[in-house]
């Protein structure tokens, strides 16, 4: 998928060609981000019936509510680690989005992995690659600098404090993938090209979890 060919800027208008039953939406904020390589956009945008979603731009299918472009594009660093929104706190209601506490922020998945946007194929691929993360010696210390986005996280958390932040975080992880599983088996070539590149620890999981998936 490319990036799309609409440029928005603060307040525009918007509906989702993919999701017409969110309703018309007005974008809250834009962010400039690298996903897989590539250059693409986190857009903010509060929907009618739904509420506020975070997409990107080349998976989200937006068009203009009145048929008109923007001509203006805003953006700013986007906040996905602890660093990264603690560096960037802004006032008023999405100020108080930012303002998570620091144990929901280590706990939670990246959008790469749960953007309902994205394919069940590219969800799968982004799910499995954090399976790389085991919760033992450099490993646990590798995903809490991910997480993070600090290159000590020793100095902001204790061992102990780490190790529980990633059983919460695996807990999370498994329930996201078991959702996941539910989805593919609508599309099983889906799964089984993702699974044929998924590191060993994803398989296993996927055999693990395989009973709970209705």
């Amino acid at each position: 998928m490319g990036m799309t060919a609409v440029a928005f800027k603060i307040g525009d208008k918007v509906r989702s060609s993919k999701r017409p039953e969110w309703g018309e939406g007005s974008v809250l904020k834009l962010e400039a981000i690298t996903f897989q390589g590539k250059t693409d956009q986190q857009i903010y945008v509060r929907f009618a019936a739904v509420g506020v979603k975070s997409l990107l731009a080349s998976a989200a299918d937006l068009v203009p509510a009145d048929g008109s472009g923007g001509d203006i594009l805003t953006t700013i660093h986007r906040p996905t680690t602890l660093t990264d929104v603690e560096a960037s706190r802004e006032s008023g209601w999405l100020g108080a989005i930012e303002r998570r506490k620091p144990e929901e922020i280590m706990t939670s998945l990246p959008p790469a992995a749960t953007d309902p946007f994205l394919s069940v194929r590219r969800r799968l691929e982004n799910t499995f690659a954090l399976y790389r993360f085991e919760g033992v010696a450099a490993r646990l210390i590798d995903w809490a600098v991910a997480q993070s986005g600090m290159n000590d996280p020793l100095s902001r958390f204790n061992r102990q404090e780490l190790e529980e932040l990633h059983k919460r975080w695996k807990f999370e992880l498994d329930a996201h993938l078991t959702r996941l599983l539910g989805e593919a088996r609508r599309d099983p070539e889906a799964l089984g090209g993702a699974l044929a590149k998924a590191p060993p620890a994803a398989q296993k999981a996927v055999q693990r979890l395989h009973g709970m998936v209705r």
